[in-house]
C-alpha cells in the first residue's frame, strides 16, 4: 500500500496514533495519582488530576481516532487507484495484442520486398558499400526488377503500416509515464520513421513510373540517358523499401516482446538486441533472432511473426 497524503501519509498516521498513545499512557499516570489523592483525601489535587486525566485522555482517544479514519480512507483510495491501474494496463495489454494480431498480415504483405532486395546478398545502402544485385542491377536485369516492385506496389498498401503505432494505445495511459524512457523514444523513433518511409515510398514510386514513361519497360530501360534517371529512381525506392523493413519489424518485434512479459511489460528494459542499428536489415535479424525466438506468440514465437524471407 502506498499512502501518499502530503507526500508521507504512513509518517502522518503513524505520529498521531503515536502521539495519541502516549497521550493515553499519560492518562494512565494522572489517573494513578487520582487514587493517591482519593487516599490522601487531598480533594484539590484529586480534581485537578481528574482533570489532566479526562483531558490527556480525550485527546489521545481523539488523535487515535483521527489516524485511524486516515489510515482507512487512504487504504481505501489505494485499493481503488491499484484496482484502476490494474483496469487500465489489462486495457493496455489487450490494445497491444490487437496491434500485435493486426501486425501479422502487415508482415505477410512487406516481406514481399525480402527477396528484391536481397536478391545477390543482403541490401546494403549505397553510402554503406551496397554492392548486391538489387543495387547494381542494369539493363534487363534492372527491368525485371523493377516490374517485380511495381507487383509489390499493387499489392503492398501502405497505409496498413499505421496499424503498427503502438504509441497512441499507450500515450492515453500512465504507461507513458512510467516505461523507461529510451524505450518510449525507440517506440515513437521508429514510428516515425515508418511514417516517413511509407509517404516517401509512395512518392518514390510514382517517380519511377514518370522516369519509365507511357512506353514499354525495355524500351525505356534501353534508352542510356533514361535508364540512369530510372536506375536513380530504382535505388530511391529500395532505400525507403529497405528503412521501411527494419522499422516495422523491429516495431512489431518488440510490440511482441512487450506483450509476452505481460504486466510486467512496464518496468521492461531496453534489449540491445532489439533495439540495434545495423548497416543491413538481414545483421539485425541475425542479432534479434536469439532473443525474439524464445518469446512466445500465440502459437509461434516473436521472429516467426515477422515472416521475413531471404532472397535468392
Amino acid at each position: 500500500m502506498n499512502l501518499s497524503f502530503p507526500g508521507h501519509g504512513y509518517l502522518l498516521i503513524g505520529g498521531l496514533i503515536l502521539v495519541g498513545g502516549g497521550l493515553l499512557i499519560i492518562s494512565l499516570i494522572f489517573n494513578l495519582r487520582v487514587a493517591h489523592s482519593v487516599r490522601a483525601d487531598v480533594r484539590y489535587r484529586e480534581k485537578l488530576h481528574e482533570y489532566y486525566r479526562n483531558t490527556f485522555s480525550q485527546l489521545g482517544v481523539i488523535l487515535i481516532g483521527i489516524g485511524v479514519s486516515l489510515f482507512m480512507f487512504f487504504f481505501q483510495q489505494n485499493y481503488q487507484d491499484q484496482r484502476r491501474r490494474e483496469t487500465e494496463l489489462n486495457q493496455v495489454l489487450a490494445r497491444l495484442a490487437v496491434r500485435v494480431a493486426r501486425g501479422a498480415p502487415v508482415m505477410e504483405a512487406l516481406a514481399e520486398f525480402d527477396p528484391v532486395l536481397d536478391e545477390g546478398g543482403p541490401y546494403f545502402r549505397p553510402e554503406d558499400g551496397g554492392a548486391s544485385g538489387a543495387v547494381s542491377a542494369q539493363g534487363m536485369e534492372l527491368a525485371r526488377q523493377i516490374a517485380e516492385l511495381r507487383l509489390i506496389d499493387r499489392d503492398v498498401d501502405l497505409q496498413e503500416f499505421a496499424r503498427l503505432n503502438i504509441s497512441a494505445d499507450l500515450e492515453s495511459s500512465f504507461v507513458a509515464n512510467e516505461l523507461d524512457p529510451s524505450l518510449w523514444f525507440g517506440i515513437v523513433r521508429d514510428e516515425s520513421e515508418v511514417r516517413y518511409a511509407t509517404t516517401q515510398l509512395a512518392l518514390d514510386l510514382k517517380d519511377l513510373g514518370e522516369a519509365i514513361g507511357d512506353g514499354p519497360l525495355e524500351a525505356a530501360v534501353a534508352d542510356p540517358d533514361r535508364q540512369q534517371r530510372i536506375k536513380q529512381e530504382a535505388l530511391d525506392v529500395l532505400y525507403d523499401a529497405d528503412l521501411l523493413r527494419q522499422r516495422s519489424r523491429r516495431l512489431l518485434g518488440r510490440a511482441c516482446w512487450m506483450l509476452s512479459k505481460g504486466a510486467g511489460f512496464v518496468a521492461l528494459k531496453p534489449v540491445a538486441e532489439i533495439e540495434a542499428d545495423t548497416k543491413s536489415h538481414r545483421e539485425w535479424l541475425d542479432l534479434s533472432r536469439p532473443h525474439l525466438a524464445k518469446l512466445k506468440s500465440g502459437s509461434g514465437d516473436c521472429f516467426s511473426l515477422l515472416r521475413y524471407e531471404e532472397g535468392p
